[in-house]
């Protein structure tokens, strides 16, 4: 009977011990959420209620497991799994208090401060720390589980001996992964694109969707996704649309025939974006930028907070005023002009030598005859 009870007790009160402390601890963490709504700190830790029953449950069962007395010709071998699943529990529980702590950073910072660029660098900065932050926990979580196996502790020596000769080997081989780890730490911290920056790389415009400390993914208009190396931003020139402030001037041209109303586009212009609830106000402009013998290049300049903005900006007045055009001056859109020419004034071709032929445009020519 007592070889039936005693697991029971060990185990049993191992589990129903964590639940209680971990029901405890959610309580008190509910109870500070409501007391201090203004920050999510208490709010997010109680997202790690789950990794905290694991350490509690596995420490526990680690402590009183030889009490127990069961399975005792492997018990070394269960102790050692309860060890492993301890550090692993760990180091998933100090990963998520960090993510708790700095994401309740951030967001109080978010709401202090109203400007949007500097948000968006604190959040890229945020973002790269966590990832450091759980790529050095995990590491020290893969080590101390294989320094538990007493052959790793046997070779630790050894390992230290040669770990001149490995760093070398591995700095050769993942020179581009070092590298772009590198190139990371610098946009994060060298202010160079943040998460939410518009930028055009390799002709395509979209925005800063992901930043990691090796690659960084760029949504397109289209809902595509552009993944590169973040070395790219580093070596390359991009263009970055949010840099500064966010207001943005955009151009629209048309082709259009040397007889189009100019000053009569110019107040349509103004028209049109009265009636845009994206243009911000700023300014607008029509002028004339070119001439071809067939067409006229005409170009309105436009200006609007951001540019997603400037881009609806853009094409509504681009639309409308085709539409317009069409509508009341259809003789100013490009054509094929096949009429006759007009002939200067006296009816007379002028010739190379600047004389003036007496022959009329469509005369036939003399023969020479009669």
């Amino acid at each position: 009977m007592e070889n039936v009870l005693r697991p029971l007790i060990v185990f049993g009160g191992a589990v129903v011990l964590t639940l209680l402390i971990g029901w405890a601890t959610d309580l008190l963490l509910r109870k500070a959420d409501a007391r201090h709504s203004e920050t999510p700190l208490w709010g997010l830790l109680r997202r790690s209620r789950v990794p905290y029953q694991l350490v509690l449950c596995a420490a526990l069962l680690r402590g009183s497991y030889d009490q127990a007395e069961l399975i005792l010709e492997h018990r070394v071998a269960v102790g050692q799994v309860l060890t492993l699943v301890l550090i692993g529990s760990a180091a998933w529980l100090v990963v998520r208090i960090a993510a708790a702590v700095v994401e309740s950073s951030y967001s109080r910072y978010a709401r202090a401060h109203h400007d949007a660029a500097r948000v968006r660098r604190v959040r890229t900065q945020v973002s790269l720390i966590m990832r450091v932050v759980t790529a050095v926990v995990g590491v020290m979580a893969v080590a101390a589980m294989l320094l538990t196996f007493p052959a790793m502790r046997a070779a630790g020596a050894s390992l230290l001996a040669s770990a001149g000769i490995l760093g070398i080997v591995a700095g050769v081989a993942a020179q581009s992964t070092l590298a772009n780890m590198f190139a990371g730490l610098q946009i994060a911290f060298g202010d160079m694109v943040r998460l939410g920056d518009t930028v055009v790389v390799d002709g395509e415009w979209g925005t800063v969707e992901e930043i990691t400390l090796t690659f960084l993914t760029v949504r397109t208009w289209d809902e595509r996704r552009i993944t590169m190396p973040v070395s790219y931003f580093t070596s390359k020139p991009f263009e970055n649309w949010s840099r500064g402030t966010p207001q943005m001037t955009g151009i629209v041209y048309w082709h259009l025939d040397h007889s189009a109303p100019i000053e009569a586009m110019r107040e349509k212009l103004q028209d049109i974006l009265r009636e845009c609830p994206a243009w911000d106000g700023r300014a607008y402009g029509l002028v004339v930028t070119d001439s071809t013998p067939n067409t006229i290049q005409v170009r309105a300049l436009v200006t609007a907070k951001d540019a997603d903005d400037i881009w609806t900006v853009r094409v509504t007045v681009r639309e409308q005023m085709i539409t317009w055009l069409s509508a009341e001056h259809p003789y100013a859109l490009p054509r094929v002009n096949t009429a006759d020419a007009v002939l200067p004034p006296g009816g007379h071709i002028p010739s190379q030598d600047g004389a003036a032929t007496g022959r009329r445009l469509h005369e036939p020519p003399r023969t020479g005859r009669g």
